[in-house]
């Protein structure tokens, strides 16, 4: 296929984002050939560390077959996935701000314009811009007033202490269902935030992006350090996690949402990598099979994919969110999952989307050893 790229935005730049990188991401990154060197701040991380109301700390060992887990910078990160496009072949257009997306009138094909004046005819547009999708806009399939079912914000520190070298995640009685995190980085920074859903009780006793003080909670100060510094200004947005209420499609099959743009969000983490990549590539898939003249088959098909696989996973993620919710649900739930080193482990590969949230609901996704596969990057785990 020829493909070309279009951003407004000129790489790097800043992405708000907590900068953690599934199992599911990882295997993804790494079958699109990005290599762990070309990402700056790449960390990867053997042990995951969770603290919830009533419960000591609970360790989840990470398996040593590969990686399970690692924090990089969405600075980095996109810019170097962008080079990869580049270097695959792709026509880069980085600055042009997308102002117009039209079918021609035969539906063979889409005309893009951008602000600059730039014009291109595809056959197909994959729309992966974002929560506040331009192109979803201007196709007339927006929903005035939506603000994403998360709203998250974070900050990077540097100097913090030893212990803020594994991945924590804390569940402040304030901010359940939500959590608040500290993911490792290179060059000893550490990235450090909090999601919470939007309708929930902590964002309205006022739980709404803004920065907290971390040092009037003491879980996660005794984690930070006492001499732990900002590195960076502090960032807040929202996070759209309603796959299957938002369009997938538009113009006939020729314009596929992905990504943020579809909502994919997972319901229960806010997390969003791994299904943005997951749904770019089974967008390219379904269009590859259907060919130039089938838009239709190409939308049906990747709707259909996605009702029946991440759409059921979502489901299960949102029963698990109303387990949070409830008083005292964290610390019940973990000390469940504390029961043996099998059951730690095997959490720790679920949380971080080692396999799918609802794999058991899901036959047609069942593979000989899913359950046991060992991680990404397992030649090269640090490049």
């Amino acid at each position: 296929m020829r493909t070309a790229v279009i951003d407004k935005a000129r790489f790097p730049r800043d992405k708000c984002c907590g900068d953690g990188l599934t199992a599911a991401a990882l295997r993804r990154l790494e079958a699109l050939g990005l290599a762990p060197a070309s990402v700056q701040s790449w960390q990867s991380a053997s042990r995951a560390v969770v603290q919830a109301p009533g419960l000591r700390r609970l360790e989840l060992p990470l398996p040593a077959d590969g990686l399970f887990a690692v924090s990089a910078r969405r600075y980095h990160l996109d810019a170097a996935l962008v080079d990869l496009a580049r270097n695959a072949g792709a026509a880069v257009f980085e600055g042009h701000a997308v102002t117009s997306v039209k079918g021609a009138p035969s539906g063979s094909s889409v005309e893009v314009r951008t602000a600059s004046g730039l014009s291109l005819t595809a056959g197909y547009v994959l729309a992966a811009d974002g929560m506040w999708s331009a192109v979803r806009k201007l196709v007339g399939s927006d929903r005035p007033g939506y603000r994403g079912e998360w709203v998250a914000g974070r900050e990077y520190l540097a100097g913090a202490g030893p212990l803020a070298r594994d991945l924590w995640v804390f569940f402040e009685p304030d901010m359940l269902p939500g959590y608040a995190w500290s993911f490792p980085l290179a060059n000893g920074l550490v990235n450090v935030g909090y999601g919470v859903l939007r309708d929930s009780e902590a964002h309205a006793s006022g739980l709404r992006g803004q920065r907290v003080d971390w040092t009037s909670r003491p879980g996660i100060a005794e984690v930070l350090g006492s001499v732990a510094v900002p590195a960076g200004r502090w960032s807040s947005w929202p996070i759209p996690a309603r796959l299957g209420r938002a369009p997938l499609s538009a113009l006939g099959g020729r314009v596929l949402f992905c990504g943020d743009a579809a909502g994919s969000c997972d319901p229960m983490t806010g997390e969003g990598i791994a299904q943005a990549l997951e749904t770019g590539v089974l967008a390219v898939s379904c269009i590859s099979r259907a060919g130039p003249s089938r838009p239709d088959k190409a939308a049906g098909s990747y709707e259909r994919t996605l009702r029946w696989g991440v759409q059921i996973d979502h489901g299960m993620s949102r029963v698990f969110s109303r387990v949070l919710a409830r008083r005292g649900g964290p610390a019940k739930a973990l000390s469940i999952i504390s029961w043996s080193d099998w059951s730690r482990s095997n959490f720790a590969r679920w949380m971080f989307e080692d396999y799918p949230r609802a794999v058991l609901a899901t036959p047609q996704r069942w593979r000989p050893g899913m359950l046991a596969r060992p991680g990404a990057y397992r030649a090269t785990p640090n490049g």
